[in-house]
């Protein structure tokens, strides 16, 4: 018994990487100040949705590994495969749009992070975008695997944060499951509407795909795989619980509005004292790194697979230029745009990630018609619950999208 245990933990772990990384991903630069923003506007409220979150974002990244794994395809190539040129076009330019918005605020966020470090920000970001593009281009998917993975530490932050910030415990738990009267609201529908965004975003979508293919997970290790999307999900969203929580508890009650780093850092400050705003600038800074590195890449494989090229993180750079290229100018012209005199990384975030939230409908109808395509999946199909899911789902993103 104890040694197929040790051998169902030793698979497990040869397996994870693209779930609990894709879902840490969403605790990104513009991830963090949404929840961070989420919480100190709206309170505790804000948390009811969170659980119907978390088993959104694990069934859909489930439905993403499984399609990888049966077809050994990105989500991509099979848009394009199944549907054609055009519809890979609208596809193509819609995940653009949405992960634009989300490296500018990730890019922004740098930009944040160094004026409250008081360093020179455009060297500094200049010199992060470089780091950035070498991370991904000198070193080997496995390697940079474990750089991703050991980003997560910076989250225990906020689980400090939270405890030391000392909230109504009992009104955090009961508010997960007890809406208040402002979910009616539209101020409420929209805030909802830029944390799905952020959560469950699109760019997800593709890139557990194209990064659980670059694994080459086979079959027999699918439960595996559908494991860590669950795990991957509920530890993204526990981690986002304490950042709506530490800024619930001192800004939300306090009546103090999230419009800069300076206040942003009040929310750590019970935890972390004086030192608050270094640390919460350089949690920043490991977020947004995070952040801008996952989503290029996104829109790097979504171009490459979408249009036939080559594209992947166990190619060397000449043999994927194209993917390469186009990851490092997705990095390249945010920057350039974020770069301006003035940039309201804290008035744009929340239309960023609403947007994302927005989109999801155009992206789940494809995912929900690969996932049930028999030809393609075999005895892999999305079960009946998984169905009904997704569209009561999507029936409510798009209610939500249209009444905000």
């Amino acid at each position: 018994m104890n040694r197929r245990w040790l051998k169902n933990i030793t698979i497990f772990l040869s397996v994870l990487g693209p779930s609990v990384i894709t879902t840490m991903a969403g605790n990104d630069g513009s991830g963090v100040i949404t929840y961070a923003t989420a919480g100190a506007r709206l309170g505790y409220a804000i948390l009811f949705i969170l659980p119907i979150l978390t088993i959104l974002y694990a069934v859909t990244q489930e439905t993403g590994s499984r399609i990888a794994i049966v077809t050994g395809k990105g989500l991509g190539d099979l848009i394009r495969e199944r549907f054609g040129i055009r519809i890979a076009m609208l596809v193509f330019v819609a995940l653009i749009i949405a992960n634009f918005g989300t490296v500018i605020t990730d890019i922004a966020a740098l930009k944040v992070a160094a004026e409250m470090l008081h360093i020179q920000s455009i060297p500094f970001v200049l010199i992060t975008i470089v780091f950035c593009f070498i991370i991904v281009t000198m070193t080997k998917y496995e390697k940079s695997q474990k750089i991703f993975l050991c980003g997560i530490f910076f989250y225990f932050v906020y689980i400090f944060a939270a405890i030391m910030g000392r909230p109504n415990w009992g009104q955090t738990l009961t508010a997960m499951v007890i809406p208040k009267s402002s979910i009616l609201t539209k101020d409420y529908l929209f805030v909802s509407i830029a944390v799905l965004g952020t959560t469950v975003a699109p760019w997800g979508q593709f890139f557990i795909q194209s990064y659980m293919k670059d694994k080459n997970v086979s079959v027999r290790r699918l439960k595996f795989a559908k494991l860590e999307a669950y795990i991957g999900a509920f530890v993204s969203n526990f981690f986002s619980y304490f950042i709506m929580i530490a800024t619930a508890a001192t800004l939300y009650v306090h009546h103090i509005a999230l419009d800069s780093g300076d206040k942003a850092a009040l929310a750590i400050k019970p935890f972390a004292g004086e030192l608050a705003g270094i640390l919460f600038a350089v949690g920043l800074i490991v977020a947004a790194i995070i952040g801008v590195v996952i989503v290029s890449l996104t829109s790097a494989y979504a171009f490459t697979e979408l249009f036939g090229f080559t594209g992947s993180l166990d190619k060397p750079y000449k043999k994927g230029k194209i993917f390469y290229t186009n990851y490092l100018l997705n990095m390249v012209l945010a920057t350039v745009l974020v770069l301006t005199p003035f940039f309201p990384l804290f008035e744009i975030v929340l239309y960023t990630q609403a947007l994302n939230g927005i989109l999801l409908p155009l992206f789940f109808f494809y995912l929900l018609k690969i996932a049930n395509d028999k030809e393609l999946m075999g005895d892999y199909v999305n079960g009946k619950l998984y169905n009904i899911f997704f569209v009561i789902s999507t029936t409510f993103i798009t209610i939500a999208a249209v009444v905000a």
